[in-house]
């Protein structure tokens, strides 16, 4: 037997010959899938059957490993992968070699009349020769090249057909990257952002679970791929991505008569007062977007919007509503009518802007004001210098101080509370001895600044103000949470958070009193519902709880829920009748499966397995159980709905703007239900050239203070990529404070598309 050694066995790589090693500079993907026999390069075994080829070097293994017939048999033993991958590469070459081709038949000005042009030698890509071939020989090469592209064209529609029976592309990036040069990589890394620049789309679009997708959808395919035109994006394309959408909310709408359902009213508005409403549908097994109304000329009528609101609730059917969840400020006098009206289900106002009302009135309060502005006054003196961002992230490893939220005041405190974790590396940074030879600690504003981080009174208010908020903060997180609906621990968690905030002030009254007042006021005036109460009852985790008390609130509100949600009058009874079975925990509610799955189960889920002799209170306690107290947000692209719902719309062209708005939506919140999966936390760093960052409304973090002395660069000119990617027009919230930031990042930050051709 011929002795080989592997390509990449580390003793053979320290071994003087060369023996079973790759020529050198070799970058060919096929030296990874065979070892040389004796040192000589046309000499190969195949890594996967063994096979020892005696002739033809690398590109006889290429064609062995990706099954081309004729010149050798097929390797039976190759991973598919590895096949494909190969298959993809010869493909790539031949096409090369064509176009190499074209273009010397194309030069009629040759100075060597029995020779035309120069072709690589087969064999390793990076150290091809190029040599001069007789006429005679390039044309039996061409005609050798035409049957293979012959060939490898009836392999790329075969491939084409197992790839669209497969439900995901089987080759994965990691893979196809090692088959890749460094230089191919970069090239087509190059290609997307040029794409996404010209189209000015926002970075978050990366973040997106399709883009990979599409990624890797088109590396099955391989070179040569046609993407769609506009006109298939715009009608055949568009057509059948609605039609996906639409089974998938048909999908959600068949569970809603077992559940029930919460329709959420989301509010737009932009600095001309023009109002959007979007209005979508939740229940536990997703959200999904049902229409888009421009409601600027009805938002001050009561009446009109009461009209639309019964619309909304004719199409999802009355039936099926538990909770109509409205904004807090314009939409709960039109709620409230509306209950009034149908008398089956519940109107309340977003527990998510009740708790950012709450921040905002704890903002404003003389001490926590005074701490904000001077956080304020720390951000923005570094964020705004490249110098000084640079030496900040320096000294927090890489760390930002920002932070974004689900809402502006959220962002804030969430900031606030960021500052305060890096009071360590902030204090080195402003008493280190780079910043004492430095110009700016010379400056007035710089000496300002550094006395802030140095004042050990400023980190004590900071500390307080977060004894209120963190806990405030939590309740947050979990009106955003999508892993269980929230109305059934909403209630408990207040309490909680209650409770937390008075332990962290060891019971002084004087000093906890006015935090209290604010959160009492707002919450019971303002959100507070008796389906809270009856959810909090009902929630076996929350019941059955050593902790848990009732009182005349949650037992009203029980009662209140079973008469609106049950207008059976036997029904009721019997639920009321029933009652006790599950507060004495007899039957299959004290099963010892029961008691374990108090916690681990959601309750929905709890009581569709146990509560089975009592099917009225079963109905009853799932359809309150499975409701959300949080409206939805999505992204909010202006120019999509600017387009929606402008008057200068034929029928058709409308049509395909509603589709396209319905995929929109929709596709998002299918993306984000299935991030909600995999646990993902809602606050993150803050990036504000991406269009989510809007929301967040921090911009007087690090609005600009006018140009420093000794430094005429802001920190956007700084070349450090992770230094350039703050501060933009959108984060500033239209703030034209700002011209020359905004300039530049103007063309960056456009919405999805600049023109109106849809």
């Amino acid at each position: 037997m011929v002795e080989t050694r592997e390509f990449f066995d580390l003793p053979a790589m320290q071994h003087k010959d060369n023996q079973g090693l790759a020529p050198r500079r070799a970058t060919d993907p096929g030296w990874a899938h065979g070892t040389m026999v004796n040192g000589g390069r046309q000499k190969i075994k195949c890594k996967y059957c063994h096979k020892v080829f005696l002739g033809g070097g690398i590109s006889r293994l290429k064609q062995h490993l990706a099954g081309e017939r004729g010149n050798v048999a097929p390797c039976e033993e190759v991973p598919e992968d590895v096949k494909l991958e190969i298959q993809q590469h010869l493909d790539f070459k031949v096409s090369e070699k064509l176009k190499r081709q074209k273009g010397l038949k194309s030069n009629k000005n040759s100075s060597t009349p029995c020779f035309e042009g120069m072709e690589e030698e087969e064999g390793d890509d990076n150290d091809a020769v190029r040599i001069q071939k007789p006429l005679s020989v390039l044309a039996t090469r061409r005609r050798r090249g035409k049957e293979i592209v012959e060939g490898a064209s009836n392999r790329t529609k075969k491939r084409k057909k197992q790839n669209l029976a497969a439900a995901t592309p089987v080759v994965g990036l990691p893979l196809r990257q090692n088959f890749s040069s460094q230089e191919s990589i970069y090239e087509a890394d190059m290609a997307v952002a040029r794409f996404m620049y010209d189209a000015g789309l926002p970075f978050s679009a990366a973040n997106s679970c399709f883009f990979q997708q599409m990624a890797d959808a088109i590396a099955a395919v391989g070179p040569g791929y046609k993407m769609p035109s506009y006109q298939s994006l715009r009608s055949k394309l568009l057509n059948k991505v609605a039609q996906d959408a639409g089974v998938y909310s048909e999908e959600l709408k068949r569970t809603w008569e077992v559940t029930g359902c919460s329709v959420l009213v989301d509010r737009w508005m932009d600095r001309t007062g023009r109002t959007v409403i979007n209005f979508f549908v939740y229940c536990p097994k997703g959200t999904v977007f049902l229409k888009s109304v421009d409601a600027s000329d009805i938002t001050n009528s009561a009446e009109a919007l009461l009209n639309l609101f019964e619309s909304i609730v004719q199409e999802v059917g009355a039936k099926n509503i538990v909770n109509f969840v409205t904004d807090i400020a314009s939409y709960r006098t039109t709620g409230k009518l509306l209950m009034n009206k149908y008398k089956t289900f519940f109107c309340s106002t977003c527990g998510v802007q009740c708790i950012d009302i709450i921040l905002e009135e704890i903002g404003r309060m003389d001490e926590v004001s005074e701490v904000l502005a001077k956080a304020k006054r720390i951000t923005r003196f570094i964020y705004n210098n490249a110098w000084l961002l640079k030496l900040m992230k320096k000294k927090t490893g890489g760390r930002d101080i920002l932070q974004v939220a689900v809402t502006r005041f959220a962002s804030t405190f969430l900031t606030l509370e960021n500052i305060l974790s890096l009071k360590d590396h902030l204090h080195r940074m402003f008493t280190g001895k780079a910043w004492i030879q430095s110009i700016f600690s010379k400056q007035r504003a710089g000496l300002e600044v550094a006395e802030i981080v140095i004042d050990p009174l400023f980190w004590s208010f900071c500390d307080q103000t977060l004894k209120v908020t963190k806990p405030l903060l939590s309740v947050l997180h979990l009106m955003e949470s999508e892993e269980r609906p929230s109305v059934g621990y909403i209630y408990d968690a207040m309490e909680k958070a209650k409770k937390s905030i008075i332990e962290a002030f060891d019971d002084k009254e004087f000093d906890l009193m006015p935090y209290l007042k604010v959160i009492d006021h707002i919450w019971q005036e303002e959100f507070q519902s008796p389906l809270h109460a009856a959810a909090y009852y009902l929630n076996p985790s929350v019941f059955y709880n050593p902790s848990f008390s009732s009182n005349k609130v949650i037992q009203k509100g029980l009662l209140d829920c079973i008469e609106t949600l049950e207008p059976n009058l036997s029904a009721q009874v019997m639920i009321t009748s029933h009652i006790n079975f599950y507060k004495e925990a007899m039957g299959d509610f004290g099963r010892p499966v029961a008691l374990r799955g108090r916690e681990s189960l959601a309750p929905g889920t709890w009581w569709s397995l146990y509560a089975v002799d009592c099917p009225e209170l079963q109905r009853l306690a799932i359809r309150i159980l499975s409701q959300t107290c949080s409206i939805t947000r999505c992204r909010r692209n202006w120019s999509m709905f600017e387009r929606i719902h402008s008057k200068k719309r034929n029928r058709l062209e409308h049509q395909r703007l509603n589709d396209l708005i319905f995929v929109h939506n929709n596709l998002h919140l299918q993306q984000r239900r299935a991030e909600a999966v995999k646990a993902k936390c809602s606050k993150g760093t803050l990036d504000p050239i991406c269009l989510e960052a809007m929301d967040a409304n921090i911009g007087d973090w690090v609005e600009d203070m006018g140009s420093m002395e000794g430094e005429d660069l802001s920190w956007m000119d700084v070349s450090v990529p992770s230094e350039r990617t703050f501060f933009s027009h959108e984060v500033q919230n239209m703030d034209d404070s700002v011209d020359s930031t905004e300039d530049r990042s103007s063309n960056v930050t456009k919405g999805i598309d600049g023109s109106d051709d849809l």
